[in-house]
């Protein structure tokens, strides 16, 4: 992953430039976790590492995607449709994931902001998030995007998760630390 972090980066550099230069990093974004998503897709991974896959054809059933599932902005995807010719010629559209990820961290360097993961048992009512937002940005000292995810396996309290930061208080790792240190 460190290895495909390091292909990815240029690429993400190179798109996050265009996408600021344009106004359009909201656009880019989501386009490039839609085309993400196609490559990771079994059916296009499979012609992805078949040697003699059409390339250009390949490209356009990508670009074909984010089209039909990305933002109407009216933006113009030309400059996508370039990158992902060049990543194909290169060998390099599995990348596409990190590349996502890469952009969307230099996006939010830009926009002051951090996204966090808030991973709880039961879902969270709006006051409690509003709440939890409220005390990230103290925190952070940047704005909050905050994701949800239901994990009925953590029984009870939630995880959250910014960057690299963990900040884990569900009752599954609590009853984890509870057994380890009763067994060591």
């Amino acid at each position: 992953m460190a290895e495909t972090k390091g292909i990815a980066r240029p690429y993400a550099d190179a798109a996050f430039e265009l996408a600021r230069d344009d106004n359009e990093l909201e656009p880019w974004s989501d386009w490039l976790h839609i085309a993400a998503a196609a490559v990771d897709d079994k059916d296009v991974t499979r012609l992805i590492e078949t040697p003699n896959t059409d390339k250009s054809a390949l490209v356009e059933l990508i670009v074909g995607v984010c089209r039909e599932a990305g933002p109407d902005t009216g933006a113009d995807m030309g400059r996508l449709l370039n990158l992902l010719k060049l990543l194909a010629e290169n060998g390099r559209l599995s990348v596409l994931p990190e590349i996502a990820e890469v952009f969307d961290k230099f996006k939010a360097e830009v926009e002051n902001s951090v996204d966090v993961v808030l991973t709880a048992a039961t879902p969270v009512d709006p006051a409690q998030r509003e709440k939890i937002i409220a005390a990230l940005k103290r925190r952070f000292g940047r704005e909050v995007n905050l994701h949800f995810q239901l994990d009925e396996n953590l029984i009870g309290g939630a995880r959250l998760q910014a960057d690299d930061l963990v900040i884990d208080g569900s009752v599954r790792t609590g009853l984890e630390k509870l057994s380890s240190a009763l067994t060591n």
